[in-house]
């Protein structure tokens, strides 16, 4: 599946902003290429860039790193559950609330690099087994309507949209 063939129900700018920073792409061969490319990335950073923040009240590199790898977990969940057919409403989730009890500043660039394969690829084993009809599924979150595979391409989207703010605003 690729990004020009889901549509969005009723998008939100705000989510529609992770799938357009995509291009046209396949979801699994997305999906692959960020984990073969972004713990490459996160190793690049030097190591006293990663407890900068650009601005007062801004996260630390490590804490965007984090978020990154939580935010994965949420959506990952939230297509686990649709992918099934549930149709409870999931409620959204704080990450303002999640940063901070993160405990990032605690956390080496190796252990965040080896959590980040970790959950991309559970995430690349969970999406390889749906087909079609699966990923055309749909829920609600965040008082949102959801598919399967909108929820894939924000995975991806979301990550690409943190490494060009890291790139831009952290790494300069």
């Amino acid at each position: 599946m690729r990004t020009s063939d889901i549509v969005l129900p009723k998008p939100t700018p705000f989510y529609k902003a992770y799938i357009d920073v995509l291009g046209d792409v396949e979801l699994l061969g997305m999906l692959e290429r960020q984990l073969g490319n972004f713990p490459k990335f996160i190793e690049s950073i030097p190591d006293d860039k990663m407890a900068y923040a650009y601005g007062p009240d801004k996260w630390t590199t490590v804490q965007v790193l984090l978020h990154i790898i939580d935010s994965e977990r949420v959506f990952q969940y939230r297509a686990l559950r649709f992918s099934r057919g549930d149709q409870t409403s999931l409620p959204g989730f704080d990450q303002d609330f999640y940063v901070p009890n993160s405990e990032a500043e605690k956390r080496s660039k190796e252990s965040i690099i080896e959590e980040y394969q970790a959950v991309r690829e559970s995430t690349i084993s969970l999406y390889r087994s749906f087909g079609p009809s699966i990923l055309s599924r749909e829920g609600f979150a965040s008082n949102l309507p959801w598919s399967v595979a909108s929820l894939g391409f924000v995975i991806c989207g979301h990550q690409k949209h943190h490494r060009n703010i890291l790139r831009e605003r952290y790494l300069l």
